[in-house]
């Protein structure tokens, strides 16, 4: 049965994801203890339990080694957000499909996914990453506004709103991360969505 008839994940893309997050996970570690200079790839790849070859197949530099699974959730937010009815309020689809992308263990008991996006917040050449990661995720969001605004995906409004809608996502899985993860992730991103009124 395919992933499109389930609605969930195939057993490879799960596998992969679980193999993304040993690796992501090994890395924030080894940055946190030692420093993100004094950490090289193999150390990383020793962790993670992988081979260095398994390693440069998931991630093409070190930089990268965080970078798949921080924008995991924000990808899934682009999806979940193409599946909302569309007479919706933006506002109510967006806070939905957050909800769902942030549905899960990684997010109800936060710790490693805490220490992901703080050391991602710390450290350069990661938020380097990230950013460039997010940008990429706005294009994605683009055409799935043009579809519920009904305006054209090259307009202004339409890409200001999906730059808009990234940052604020951005910034809500920032600060949570800055408190610790004590607070559920969906409601600071209901907290940041309704600073933006984006219904007026």
């Amino acid at each position: 049965m395919s992933t499109a008839s389930t609605g969930r994940p195939s057993l490879t893309q799960r596998r992969r994801e679980a193999t993304w997050y040993e690796i992501a996970e090994a890395a924030a570690a080894l940055f946190s203890e030692r420093g993100y200079e004094a950490t090289t790839v193999d150390d990383i790849a020793r962790a993670a339990g992988i081979s260095l070859r398994t390693f440069y197949r998931y991630c093409p530099t070190k930089e990268d080694a965080l970078t798949p699974v921080l924008t995991a959730g924000v990808a899934t937010l682009v999806e979940e957000l193409a599946l909302r009815p569309a007479a919706e309020p933006l506002t109510e689809a967006v806070q939905a499909a957050f909800t769902i992308a942030t549905a899960g263990a990684r997010y109800e008991e936060p710790g490693q996914t805490v220490r992901l996006i703080q050391v991602m917040s710390r450290v350069p050449e990661i938020r380097l990453r990230w950013l460039a990661a997010a940008r990429a995720m706005q294009d994605r969001l683009v055409p799935v506004l043009a579809r519920r605004t009904g305006r054209p995906a090259a307009a202004l409004e339409t890409r200001l709103l999906a730059a808009v809608l990234i940052d604020a996502v951005t910034v809500a899985l920032e600060h949570w991360a800055a408190e610790g993860g004590h607070d559920r992730l969906p409601e600071v991103c209901a907290r940041a969505l309704a600073l933006l009124r984006l219904e007026e």
